[in-house]
């Protein structure tokens, strides 16, 4: 899965044109609309890897392309709410506990009252750490099945995402994913000092979005008892 992963970019005859329009548009991300349309391009990368298409997409359609892109962004501004509320959550026990506790002396029942709630902020604090943990670990799965269905409600059919993200399949591309991001990323964003990093970053992107999409897509044909998962 990995060498299939690396070799994906570079796959077809348009690679280099589409790693040197990913890298200018990585460039000119701080003009914001740029971010749009290579969003719209990875999610073609995991629509394509999600549907058996052994080929790198191109920079073609840039219409569609910037639809998929702020889909995409929707996606994540969904996922990011859910985030912050129940971030929103933990800050209001773990504050009304300390108000609680400040408000009261000696043998207050505020006092207590107050622990109690202090406590509860804690152990929701580490809830909230666990659960964003998980999130990031379910969150391409989301992306994936949305860009396989093209489709916002697909990202949230919270029984295919499960089924595809608890699969040794998932688990597997999750890591090397994790992995190829932690060490190619790296020495990537070293290299954009001299220009060159910001092209070897999108390669790094691309690689790490086959593998949300292989993954998945994997983990799903395997849940479903479907024979003809990925194989190139």
């Amino acid at each position: 899965m990995l060498a299939d992963a690396l070799s994906y970019p570079l796959d077809g005859d348009s690679w280099i044109r589409t790693v040197l329009i990913g890298g200018l548009l990585s460039l000119l991300t701080v003009f914001v609309i740029p971010i749009f349309f290579l969003q719209g391009y990875y999610v073609r990368v995991l629509r394509g890897v999600t549907n058996d298409d052994p080929n790198p997409p191109e920079f073609t359609d840039w219409t569609d392309l910037l639809i998929d892109g702020l889909k995409l962004f929707a996606v994540n501004i969904v996922v990011g709410l859910i985030v912050f509320l129940a971030m929103g959550v933990v800050a209001v026990i773990f504050g009304a506990g300390s108000l609680l506790s400040a408000g009261g002396a000696g043998g207050d029942p505020g006092a207590a009252v107050g622990g109690v709630f202090g406590a509860l902020g804690i152990v929701g604090f580490l809830l909230f750490i666990a659960f964003a943990l998980l999130l990031g670990y379910v969150a391409p799965g989301m992306f994936a099945n949305f860009a396989r269905e093209d489709s916002i409600a697909a990202a949230f059919d919270v029984s295919t995402v499960i089924a595809g993200v608890t699969s040794i399949e998932y688990l597997t591309a999750w890591v090397l994913a994790i992995i190829v991001a932690l060490v190619l990323g790296t020495i990537a964003s070293l290299l954009s000092v001299v220009l060159i990093g910001i092209f070897a970053l999108f390669y790094v992107q691309v690689v790490t979005y086959y593998l949300f999409g292989r993954g998945f897509a994997d983990g799903l044909a395997e849940k479903r008892g479907d024979s003809t998962a990925t194989a190139y």
